[in-house]
């Protein structure tokens, strides 16, 4: 797919407006590099001929050292506009990774199973580093290639109309055959990006999974399919190198014909008397002067060639939209034609708050499926009032985590409505849900930093005496106490030298600092050993207090804190009760579970 040039004017629009002054003044350096330029084989030609005239060795030597400050001023114009560009590439760039960034987090979970994490920092990086010399010189300098390509033009028609002609003849030669070869490129630079991407989608997800790949002896599958992959990203490249060389070789046949023309040319004129030797070196220098700005076009053209892949991968990452809906969450993609916030402002009129305190909990018959037609959650329907804790029982599989990202609204239902103290989930801000709950599972995600930012999520307003206290309740004081800094020391990527334990009391002193008014407990014991459990189960006994808490377990034990039993399978509430009535009631199933003892059969 072409990208439109109306697709570029909103990237430049948005990301360099605010810095319309350094633009302006590339530009005028520009146009100043390119008038001295022009003027430099002017000085050449007039240098010659007088030295032909036999002029006054004075004069040649005015004429010499004008030239040499024409040629110093045309280097230094270079190197400043050089500085601007680069300072200009770099500050466009930055922000529009962070659009693009910010973007992304507010793109629903079922987006991010469905593209990996290495693909998503190519999106972000790579693309984004291609697009770099299109913001700091691309359009600048194509523009005011062509501009000297006319005043050479120009110049040697005022000189005798068959330079002229001659010259205009091969620039339109040169621009033709450019334009095939771009033409002819276009579409290999797509799909050698596309499959760059890939590259580390794949790469990425077999670093992250070495330890199970070489626990499984999966080395030689990884291998394998690596070169499965490297044959048919070879395959591509082959064919981008090749248009690539054409590209360079047609160039070069350009550079060639344009030295022969000028020298035929030159000679004829010079033998016919029309011009003189300085003027025949003058075309010669103005012919070797105009293919470097058609070598620049060239590789212009070649940025633009990859920022067309570059900014179409962009710009339908931009169009991606969430399919869960919130005002709260800010249109970062101004660079998009079109895009109409007004909706936006209507949406956010009608969000409703929470009330304040614990938060009650119905699912009124849930339906969903991460496809939609494999449904996950079968018409689920349960109330839990507000400050009770709820224990989630069943078998892997039978879409216990589903409640949780349900409730903390990764996913939206197919069907069905879950309300939060009466107000439906879908008119509640996405930060309001998401500030009054807490969650801790299982899996926990460590950043590189030190210990109070991983905490408390880089939030500065939290008092350290606060964070200490939580620490030395949690039974990590002695922990914090060993460690060279404190708070400030820092955490090694994912967490490396903390044990799956010490990982997980953090995780719990996350849910403690957060203060929120539902808390959801996701198997979040499951990797301590006994004595550290006892300890954690004193602690989650003050964190429910005055909470609503939802607890998933797959042991007995775990829920007996619970004030009601949910036990799903396959999908389906297979019981829900008080805790105590299905204690008392010999045919339930949860009392039949505990009279057989069979503390883990739900595993």
């Amino acid at each position: 797919m072409y990208v439109h040039k109306k697709d570029y004017l909103p990237l430049l629009r948005t990301y360099l407006g605010a810095q319309w002054r350094s633009v302006l003044l590339m530009s005028l350096l520009l146009l100043i590099s390119i008038g001295l330029q022009l003027a430099n084989p002017q000085l050449l030609q007039i240098f010659i001929d007088a030295v032909l005239q036999g002029s006054a060795q004075s004069t040649l030597i005015l004429i010499g050292v004008l030239f040499v400050v024409l040629a110093l001023s045309t280097q230094g114009a270079s190197i400043v506009a050089t500085y601007l560009s680069e300072n200009v590439a770099w500050t466009a760039t930055n922000r529009l990774r962070e659009d693009l960034i910010s973007h992304c987090l507010t793109l629903d979970m079922s987006f991010h199973k469905a593209h990996t994490p290495g693909e998503l920092i190519q999106r972000v990086d790579g693309d984004v580093d291609a697009l770099a010399s299109f913001f700091s010189q691309a359009i600048i300098q194509l523009v005011g290639n062509l501009i000297l390509l006319l005043g050479i033009v120009l110049v040697l028609f005022q000189k005798d109309w068959y330079l002229g002609l001659m010259m205009l003849g091969f620039t339109a030669l040169a621009f033709v055959l450019l334009a095939l070869l771009q033409k002819y490129g276009r579409p290999f630079w797509l799909a050698y990006q596309v499959k760059y991407a890939e590259f580390f989608g794949q790469l990425g997800e077999h670093l992250e999974g070495t330890e199970e790949v070489r626990a499984n002896g999966a080395t030689s599958f990884v291998m394998r399919r690596f070169h499965q992959f490297a044959r048919q990203w070879w395959q591509i490249d082959y064919r981008r190198s090749v248009a690539e060389f054409l590209q360079f070789a047609g160039t070069l046949t350009i550079f060639s014909l344009g030295n022969i023309l000028a020298l035929a040319v030159g000679a004829w004129l010079l033998g016919a008397h029309a011009i003189s030797l300085g003027t025949v070196y003058e075309v010669f220098y103005y012919t070797n002067l105009i293919i470097l700005p058609i070598k620049q076009i060239r590789n212009q053209i070649q940025d633009l060639q990859t920022a067309d892949a570059s900014i179409e991968r962009i710009q339908n990452l931009l169009k991606t939209r969430s399919t869960l809906t919130d005002a709260h969450w800010p249109v970062q993609n101004t660079a998009l034609p079109g895009t109409d916030t007004s909706q936006t402002y209507m949406l956010r009129e009608r969000y409703q708050a929470l009330p304040v305190g614990a938060l009650e909990v119905a699912f009124e018959h849930i339906t969903f499926g991460y496809n939609v037609d494999e449904p996950v959650l079968r018409d689920v329907n349960f109330h839990l009032p507000a400050g009770k804790v709820l224990g989630v029982l069943g078998r892997t599989g039978s879409g216990k985590t589903t409640l949780a990202r349900l409730l903390l609204r990764f996913y939206d239902a197919q069907s069905g409505e879950i309300r939060l103290s009466g107000v439906p989930l879908q008119k509640i801000e996405l930060e309001q849900v998401r500030r009054r709950m807490a969650m801790v599972t299982q899996d926990v995600q460590l950043f590189q930093g030190n210990v109070r930012d991983n905490l408390t999520f880089f939030k500065r307003h939290v008092p350290d005496a606060q964070i200490n206290a939580v620490l030395n309740e949690l039974g990590l004081g002695r922990w914090l106490q060993a460690l060279p800094n404190g708070l400030g020391s820092e955490l090694g990527v994912g967490g490396a030298g903390l044990s799956a334990g010490e990982a997980q009391l953090l995780a719990f002193a996350r849910a403690f600092l957060e203060n929120s008014d539902l808390v959801l407990l996701d198997e979040a014991s499951s990797r301590l050993d006994p004595a550290t459990e006892q300890v954690i189960e004193r602690a989650i006994e003050r964190l429910l207090h005055g909470r609503t808490g939802i607890i998933i377990a797959h042991r007995l034990a775990t829920v007996q804190r619970a004030d009601y039993i949910l036990i799903l399978q396959h999908g389906q509430i297979l019981e829900f009760g008080p805790r105590a009535e299905l204690l008392a009631n010999p045919a339930s199933h949860f009392s039949q579970l505990l009279a057989n003892n069979l503390q883990v059969v739900l595993s």
